[in-house]
């Protein structure tokens, strides 16, 4: 039988057929495989609103962004107390509507990621106890966040996070977190000394935006005690970090959108050249490390991570990049973590003076006039209960994200492999059924029983996330926390700056968006 098409048809008609087949392929991947998904879901129940092609519900979330942020945010303003506003009403509206449509379990999209949002405290509980590596960090990010996070404990799964989390997570042990305190207190008294230079040269009173001296302290003390180096040493990294972390959260939520990543666009091109020279950076300071000789001042966590990387079930990553990755983790997390938590415990005492007074008094009572020790942070109980309800109000991470790595069953719910589940930690920690009357107060009290007493479920207070995969640092920030404010308090009263602007901002950990300004005086 003859072709319908002559030999010199042909060239016009190839364009047409790989257009074709691209627009097929597109097509099975943005709309036939999500809404496969999408229907096993419908099926048991689980509802949400109906995603567009290509964009999901993108589209929906800017609207809904424009409309309703504005109108919540003055709803939220009659509570009384401007300074912990429910954040989530202005950044990110979308899910308190979408809450109050479908309730506590729901499925939404971005681009082709199909999300669960959950916040039903029994199915957050089954999350919470599943130590399955079926149910891991969603494979995403290791694609859109891989300039920052790559393939490091942040964002692997299965026998490589197993490794991962053996090498990296008996570092910060809780005897090892309490082992820093001195070069803590010399990194904060560093800090602390600039400060009051700054006071006495203005006459008793100055105003100091506290933020990047906090993250330069905290930056400081991750590099030391887990590189062995000092913060000067590992500067550049650090700035390049935070530079990475601004580009990245500027399209955050096009996250899902096939392609985006790959076009060369202005934003594009600086993540790009930023990892290149992060890696550079990284890798500069393990080699020099390698050709140390392997003394007991060299066995750190970097010494560690080198180690690691020669060992391990490592056929989806290269040594080199185990230790990159894992570095680069460890710098975003170690420091950013607790330097935004620090700077909102100052926003909180600075704008609640009684609760300043109390912890102070603490900290002098504890102290006596001694230097600060390991064994005086387990007594300074106000201080503990300060910091547990600033991370209750402004937890770093606004979500617990997982990703069905195959078909699993959480409670009554069959979740599909590829399905992604989020617990928005914003939302749990303001839960009037969890918290009672008022969760959007700042009252440290709640915290004077513990977490238990403090709300029921306690599996709902997750900071540091939730289960298995819960933050390897929280001992370290924890020490790093009180030791800080600790010796603040004891050589400062302060208040908030009537600079000051309220405007908590989502950059892959939500921070103060213009910063903390503080009017200090000297005690």
């Amino acid at each position: 039988m003859k072709s319908g098409f002559s030999p010199l048809q042909w060239p016009t008609l190839l364009p047409l057929l790989l257009l074709c087949v691209l627009f097929s392929y597109l097509y099975t991947i943005l709309w036939l495989r999500p809404e496969r998904l999408r229907q096993k879901l419908r099926n048991q129940g689980v509802k949400g609103p109906k995603p567009s092609f290509l964009f999901g519900n993108i589209l929906e979330m800017r609207r809904i962004k424009h409309e309703l942020a504005r109108s919540d945010q003055e709803q939220e303003a009659g509570t009384g107390d401007r300074f912990s506003l429910n954040y989530v009403a202005t950044l990110f509206p979308y899910f308190l509507h979408w809450s109050r449509v479908y309730g506590s379990i729901y499925l939404y999209s971005t681009g082709s990621i199909q999300a669960l949002f959950v916040t039903d405290p029994d199915i957050v509980k089954e999350l919470a106890n599943c130590k399955s590596l079926d149910l891991g960090k969603p494979c995403y990010l290791q694609k859109e966040l891989g300039p920052l996070l790559g393939m490091g404990i942040l964002t692997s799964n299965g026998d490589l996070w197993v490794h991962q989390r053996k090498v990296i997570a008996p570092e910060f042990f809780m005897d090892k977190a309490k082992g820093m305190v001195n070069l803590m207190m010399e990194a904060a008294n560093a800090m602390l000394s600039s400060w009051e230079n700054k006071v006495e040269s203005e006459g008793g009173s100055a105003e100091v935006v506290v933020d990047e001296f906090l993250r330069n302290f905290s930056a400081d003390v991750i590099s030391r005690a887990s590189f062995g180096s000092s913060f000067a040493e590992g500067k550049e990294i650090f700035n390049k970090i935070r530079q990475l972390q601004m580009a990245m959260a500027k399209q955050n939520m096009f996250i899902g959108v096939p392609g985006s990543r790959y076009l060369p666009t202005k934003s594009n091109r600086e993540i790009w050249n930023l990892d290149i020279s992060i890696r550079k950076l990284v890798l500069n300071i393990a080699k020099s490390r390698e050709h140390d000789s392997a003394t007991p001042v060299n066995k750190d966590l970097l010494h560690s991570i080198i180690e690691g990387s020669k060992a391990g079930p490592l056929r989806s990553c290269i040594p080199e990049d185990f230790i990159v990755d894992n570095c680069k983790n460890i710098y975003f997390a170690g420091h950013e973590t607790t330097s935004t938590t620090a700077a909102w415990c100052l926003m909180l005492l600075a704008s609640h003076p009684k609760w300043q007074s109390s912890a102070r008094a603490e900290v002098l009572d504890v102290c006596q006039g001694n230097p600060l020790h390991s064994d005086m942070l387990r007594k300074l109980k106000t201080l503990t209960m300060v910091i547990q309800e600033t991370l209750r109000l402004y937890p770093p991470a606004p979500f617990v994200t997982r990703e069905a790595l195959n078909n699993i069953k959480v409670g009554s719910i069959n979740i599909p492999k590829g399905t992604n589940i989020r617990i928005p930690i914003a939302l749990g920690h303001r839960d009037p059924a969890v918290w009672g009357p008022n969760p959007d107060r700042f009252d440290p009290d709640r915290f004077s029983n513990g977490i238990a007493g403090a709300c029921k479920p306690s599996h709902m207070y997750m900071p540091f996330g939730v289960g298995a995969r819960t933050c390897a640092g929280q001992n370290l920030a924890m020490v790093e926390l009180k030791v800080v404010l600790s010796l603040l308090l004891s050589k400062f009263e302060f208040a908030l700056s009537p600079n000051y602007v309220h405007c908590p901002a989502f950059r892959l950990t939500i921070e103060p968006g213009d910063g903390v300004p503080l009017v200090l005086k000297k005690l």
